[in-house]
């Protein structure tokens, strides 16, 4: 089936994808991709150079007559995802992505196709290649390891680029102009605390809160989907408040960039308390269900009798790390002002594991702006060192603040239009894209992105439409057309 997809227009673009597919390249093993590339560019007679890191880059001259327009920087990323369904027999190490055509739609047989981001490194190579294409200097930059830690654009030197505008081709609406992402900040509180042993006369419950929606801590962020960690918060705070509940452990969560679902806990209340701890509780679980009703249909609040915990934490620490929680923002922290409906900074209350004398939270903190994101961090901060924690940040990268007036947006938006007789929809995207990292490096680069139409991607349901690869093919070309001069 893949000579089928050879016979795709626009034609040097698919077979560039089918090559590109016959390599292997999961993150972080991008040698054998790597030398592809660097083989694709010294074949064609370009300057090629590969970074410390393994990012490459690929000089093309200016055409005839377009040598007045400022270079261009083509970007996109060599790695891609590797998945499959769980009765794929498929070895990602030693295999091609083998694909097929479904109507309107080119898929592979049970694994990720690979189109994000390959589809755009095979755009740049169909432009590198052809000598009937009008352009400007093109330095074409493939980086490395973008699915799992944006290392390649994070290790660029601050040297390798001359280029004043960067096409990045990794945005997967075809009618969508993106101009914008989100930076992002690891935020970790963490203490010690002792344990202390429980009165005679206590008995013990498994709280379990779960059936939220969960979803991407980014994008789906502004929905205002249930946290399994907040909601647990408050069920113990007012557990204590009513019925001096005490909290022997907790664990909710999993990954910073998931909001959590299901949050675990282990508590004790005094025997006597026990029916009006339940009814009071249970009244409680029925008002937060009201409140998540659109959102998180599915919500459950489960109380199992276990046996009583031996030890629970110091109540002076539980009293001030509840109200840490309670305290520490999550969600929406505020609206961008220059893009409607895009959330400029939020944070994720993603992981909370207290137990055997150490607590530990874990947040991802995001914005587009980096004083507001800072400004967030600040906030959080102050909650937990109000009850003893320790705070750090780490893993920190930079956002890419809108500019809906920018040279190259219009252009784009231009070309767009005169296309398609419509405008764009010109966005940002509340998550992490390595056009923010580039700007850190690159700061008077002028930068967009677009793409075509893929649905499924990370997931074995991965598509590209063929109708959306020929629309967004002739956006390419009219773009390089119409590079602004320098």
């Amino acid at each position: 089936m893949n000579n089928d997809i050879r016979n795709l227009a626009p034609n040097a673009l698919w077979n560039h994808f089918a090559d590109l597919n016959a390599v292997p390249r999961p993150s972080k093993k991008e040698e054998r991709v790597i030398k592809f590339m660097l083989e694709f560019g010294k074949k064609l007679g370009l300057e090629t150079k590969q970074d410390a890191v393994g990012n490459v880059v690929i000089v093309k001259p200016a055409t005839v007559g377009m040598e007045d327009r400022k270079t261009i920087v083509m970007q996109s990323h060599l790695d891609m995802v590797h998945q499959k369904n769980n009765d794929t027999v498929f070895d990602f190490d030693t295999q091609g992505i083998q694909m097929k055509i479904v109507e309107d739609w080119v898929k592979a047989e049970g694994t990720t196709l690979g189109a994000d981001n390959g589809l755009g490194v095979a755009t740049i190579m169909a432009i590198l290649s052809s000598k009937e294409i009008n352009h400007p200097k093109i330095e074409a930059l493939f980086t490395i390891d973008e699915e799992t830690g944006m290392t390649g654009a994070l290790s660029l030197s601050e040297d390798l680029l001359t280029g004043e505008i960067l096409l990045n081709l990794d945005t997967e609406e075809d009618d969508e102009l993106c101009i914008g992402c989100a930076g992002g900040v690891d935020f970790t509180a963490e203490r010690t605390y002792k344990e202390v042993a429980l009165e005679e006369g206590s008995i013990g419950f498994r709280v379990t809160v779960k059936g939220l929606e969960g979803g991407h801590s980014g994008m789906d962020i502004i929905k205002g989907l249930g946290n399994a960690n907040k909601i647990m918060n408050r069920l113990l705070f007012e557990g204590y408040e009513n019925f001096g509940l005490r909290v022997a452990s907790v664990v909710g969560g999993s990954l910073r960039n998931a909001i959590p679902r299901e949050s675990v806990a282990e508590v004790s209340v005094e025997k006597i308390h026990r029916e009006g701890f339940l009814s009071e509780i249970n009244q409680l679980v029925a008002l937060i269900k009201n409140e998540q009703k659109r959102t998180d249909p599915n919500l459950e609040v489960l109380f199992e009798e276990i046996k009583t915990p031996e030890k629970v934490m110091d109540l002076g620490v539980q009293i001030g790390v509840l109200k840490s929680i309670y305290a520490a923002h999550n969600g929406v922290y505020r609206m961008s002002p220059e893009i409607p409906e895009l959330v400029e900074s939020s944070n994720n209350i993603a992981k909370i594991v207290i137990g055997n004398g150490t607590l530990k939270i874990d947040c991802l903190t995001r914005s587009s702006v980096d004083s507001s994101k800072d400004s967030l961090v600040a906030a959080l901060r102050s909650a937990f060192e109000l009850s003893g924690c320790e705070v750090a940040t780490g893993g920190e990268y930079p956002g890419w603040e809108p500019k809906s007036d920018s040279e190259i947006v219009t252009v784009v938006a231009n070309a767009y239009e005169s296309l398609h007789g419509e405008k764009p929809h010109v966005m940002a995207v509340h998550a992490g894209l390595e056009c923010g990292i580039i700007g850190q490096h690159y700061p008077n680069m002028d930068m967009v992105s677009f793409g075509p139409t893929i649905k499924g991607a990370h997931s074995p349901d991965e598509r590209v439409s063929i109708s959306s690869v020929q629309k967004y093919w002739k956006l390419v070309l009219k773009t390089l057309e119409n590079t602004p001069k320098t």
